[in-house]
């Protein structure tokens, strides 16, 4: 099986289950023999990452899980300075801002949505990723990413787009996940020309449908396709592998070269 050789610090935040989980997976099997992953979960010794430390355990060496909650900021910052002091003058060259939240549960009509669960999933998902990238970038050597293909992916979803609303709208209005995600893409565009003058990649990439605990058991977006060339079959979900395959396919692309746009 080939290896992606060019990344040899990898940080992924909600890394316990579903896309985040499977990442883990597959970049343990998939990165080279140097690379080291740093698997970021609220509560690495809770029962929910019992698989993420089964994963570990099969990866020795491979795997470190660092205790986050990205809504915390006391959390955001002893996570960071955890994996600051263990990269030392490596540096980081991937990190991936998986962690999100979906409240209430879909379809999560306008009358069912509080002004708690907006601020909540805003928080996370919006706040959270920010936060993440400036901690990061400040706590790595000479307060940037070391590698020349280093990459901040944010993971966003095709139902944050302003223009495809109209097609999934009325079997999931979720509007707190919604605008969240809409609010992350903006942040996307803004960073990746803010961390320009590093040569650092900041993308969006919408991994499509995935059957996990917060994607649900039905597509609720139908045949979307899928950002960064990424796609899917009507009403066919993706696996968490397919969507991580697309996610390494498009990352290990990146030469360096940017248009920020």
């Amino acid at each position: 099986m080939a290896t992606m050789a060019f990344c040899s610090n990898i940080l992924v935040t909600g890394a316990n289950r579903g896309i985040g989980l499977e990442l883990i997976k597959q970049l343990a099997v998939k990165m080279g023999g140097e690379a080291h992953i740093y698997a970021c979960c609220r509560e690495p010794e809770g029962p929910g990452a019992e698989a993420l430390r089964e994963v570990a355990t099969k990866c020795p060496g491979k795997i470190t899980i660092i205790k986050l909650d990205v809504a915390d900021e006391d959390s955001m910052s002893t996570a960071a300075r955890t994996v600051s002091e263990k990269i030392a003058a490596g540096g980081l060259n991937l990190l991936i801002n998986n962690a999100a939240i979906n409240k209430p549960a879909s379809p999560a009509p306008l009358s069912a949505t509080t002004k708690k669960d907006m601020m909540d999933v805003y928080e996370t998902n919006v706040v959270g990723p920010h936060d993440a990238n400036i901690l990061v970038s400040l706590c790595v050597p000479g307060n940037k990413m070391s590698c020349r293909r280093a990459a901040i992916i944010n993971l966003s979803t095709m139902v944050s787009s302003i223009e495809k609303c109209p097609e999934t709208f009325s079997t999931a209005q979720m509007y707190p996940y919604r605008t969240s995600k809409a609010a992350l893409n903006m942040l996307t565009r803004c960073q990746a020309l803010d961390f320009k003058n590093h040569n650092i990649l900041v993308a969006a990439i919408h991994p499509g449908w995935v059957r996990t605990e917060m994607g649900g058991m039905r597509n609720t977006v139908g045949g979307l396709v899928g950002g960064c060339s990424l796609s899917q079959r009507q009403g066919t979900p993706w696996s968490g592998r397919q969507s991580v395959t697309g996610l390494h396919i498009q990352t290990n692309s990146h030469t360096g070269v940017h248009n920020y746009g």
